[in-house]
């Protein structure tokens, strides 16, 4: 070997040395970073493991930058606010319900820990679940089961062929806090917004076609008999310029758009608020079933998660994302992450034609793992656009956060290493993952991180 090859020969093994730390190493992670590359938005990760009482507060290299103890499990967001502190809905163990997702609790923590508010919604006839939403006015939007008896529901017009003992119906309730506790200031019921034709001697009989504005009540009845399950809402968000709320419903595999400049009692009928439809649907997308204007191969949404509109300033501001978890069933499932643009006149009201879909027939913009095609879960997860274009996608039930490019690479990979006994230690090969409802990021320059020191500690995995 010559001077020249010597040389040539010692830079090739300083380069693949300098490139070993950020490629073989994370190779052999387990849990926690798995995988990091040029490309990666910068910024903090927040998740809540659903078997842990401990909310974490992460950067993308892993490292712990804060945390949250309460007193009880998820039940089920949690969302850093701006000044710092945490709003966490946190599950009631002395709850009467036994349902999917159950909450009741509501609590913030400031920056430091310490629990500074709770609110409670959590009795015998209703119970937050699932989801929160911090609103820029300081309130709070929260899901709610409300039971409906058996007596109600066939009064209402529900087949008494599938009539279970009680029926879980759902609300939408805006808390504003007030000192230590808080009150409901807004509420959106859709028990006053239902069609049924089954009876016309009973409530609410119409024609489903003729009204999509209206929520079908007798909706695969047939499949909620025992549970009772029948909307089965999972999110909700809020968009401050449009004055408009979104929800999910897992059970009609559907989203919902509805009008929150009603009043409360506006919000109860069927005209009022800058739509003039109270509190009637003024959107929906993901199914076409449910209101009798398509077939099953019509179907988009099949038990989605965590719809929202992409924020300003984003990649595709304006439209909706929704995690698309795929439970299609007859073996073909697969998740996906779809954006949809619905169609609005020049006064923002969203465009229609009786008897038929509500448009687009397809979505804007969809991420499905071309890799290998196995990407699915089942249940929970969310996915979220980043400042520099890319997507947070969280895997709920493998208990994984990916981003990806707009060209489907995936330049970050996380594992949560949060188990039920605590954290695990690195090198860990787990069967399944730690579920988790959902994970959200905040850049670097998020209001909440002004005028503090991050300093980041050891990674949450033991022995890093």
């Amino acid at each position: 070997m010559n001077s020249l090859q010597l040389i040539l020969y010692i830079f090739s093994l300083l380069t693949f040395l300098i490139v070993l730390p950020t490629n073989h190493l994370y190779a052999q992670h387990t849990v926690g970073v798995t995988h990091i590359e040029k490309g990666h938005q910068d910024g903090y990760i927040l998740f809540a493991p659903m078997v842990s009482k401990t909310t974490y507060l992460i950067d993308k290299k892993g490292r712990l930058i804060n945390s949250w103890l309460s007193e009880t499990l998820p039940g089920q967001s949690a969302y850093l606010l701006p000044d710092g502190s945490l709003l966490r809905a946190s599950s009631d163990r002395k709850s009467t319900f036994k349902k999917s997702g159950n909450g009741g609790i509501i609590e913030k923590f400031n920056w430091q820990g310490e629990r500074t508010w709770v609110y409670r919604i959590s009795d015998t006839v209703q119970c937050q679940h699932h989801d929160v939403y911090p609103m820029p006015n300081g309130n709070i939007l929260a899901i709610v089961y409300e039971i409906k008896q058996y007596d109600q529901a066939l009064a209402a017009g529900r087949n008494p062929n599938f009539a279970p003992s009680i029926v879980f119906s759902e609300k939408i309730v805006e808390i504003k806090p007030e000192g230590d506790t808080g009150r409901i200031v807004w509420e959106w019921n859709s028990w006053d917004h239902i069609v049924q034709d089954v009876d016309p001697t009973k409530l609410n009989f119409g024609s489903i076609l003729d009204h999509p504005e209206l929520i079908n009540l007798n909706y695969q009845a047939n499949k909620v008999e025992v549970l009772g399950d029948w909307i089965y809402l999972n999110s909700v968000s809020y968009n401050a310029e449009l004055d408009q709320i979104i929800v999910s419903s897992y059970d009609f595999d559907e989203i919902w758009i509805l009008d929150h400049s009603t009043t409360t009692s506006e919000a109860a009928s069927h005209s009022g608020g800058k739509s003039g439809k109270g509190g009637d649907i003024l959107y929906r997308w993901g199914n076409p079933v449910t209101y009798n204007a398509g077939t099953k191969e019509d179907q988009m949404f099949f038990a989605q998660h965590a719809a929202h509109w992409i924020d300003k300033g984003k990649r595709d501001a304006g439209k909706i994302m929704v995690f698309n978890n795929g439970a299609r069933g007859d073996g073909k499932n697969y998740s996906s992450v779809d954006v949809i643009a619905p169609p609005r006149d020049k006064q923002g009201n969203y465009l229609h034609e009786t008897g038929k879909a509500y448009l687009p027939l397809r979505p804007d913009w969809q991420f499905v793992d071309t890799t290998d095609g196995t990407f699915f879960t089942s249940h929970m997860s969310n996915a979220e656009r980043l400042p520099n274009g890319n997507t947070l996608i969280c895997n709920g039930l493998l208990g994984e956060f990916f981003e990806v490019t707009p060209k489907n690479k995936i330049v970050w990979k996380y594992k949560n290493p949060v188990m039920m006994n605590g954290p695990i230690a690195q090198g860990t090969v787990l069967p399944g993952g730690s579920f988790m409802f959902r994970c959200s990021f905040y850049p670097t320059n998020y209001p909440a991180f002004k005028k503090r020191k991050l300093i980041p500690g050891e990674t949450i995995e033991i022995n890093p």
